[in-house]
């Protein structure tokens, strides 16, 4: 998997189970005291994350990490 492969995995994941538990983007990004548009990047495929940044995210989302990147195929 590229990186770009993967940055757009790992998005698409995060944006499912985003949708799964029916926050908007907005909402979520408030939530987890992060701007909208760096989130939307983020579920975009765009921005390559840190550990902190995808703590943050999963926390947020009431999974754990390890189970967001199981879903991402990695």
């Amino acid at each position: 998997m590229t990186e770009e492969e993967l940055r757009l995995a790992l998005g698409a994941s995060i944006r499912a189970h985003r949708e799964a538990i029916a926050v908007s983007q907005e909402a979520f990004a408030d939530s987890i005291k992060m701007h909208r548009a760096y989130y939307s990047s983020i579920e975009r495929g765009e921005k390559n994350l840190t550990i902190q940044t995808l703590k943050r995210v999963t926390e947020g989302l009431g999974i754990l990490i390890e189970a967001l990147l199981k879903d991402t195929g990695i």
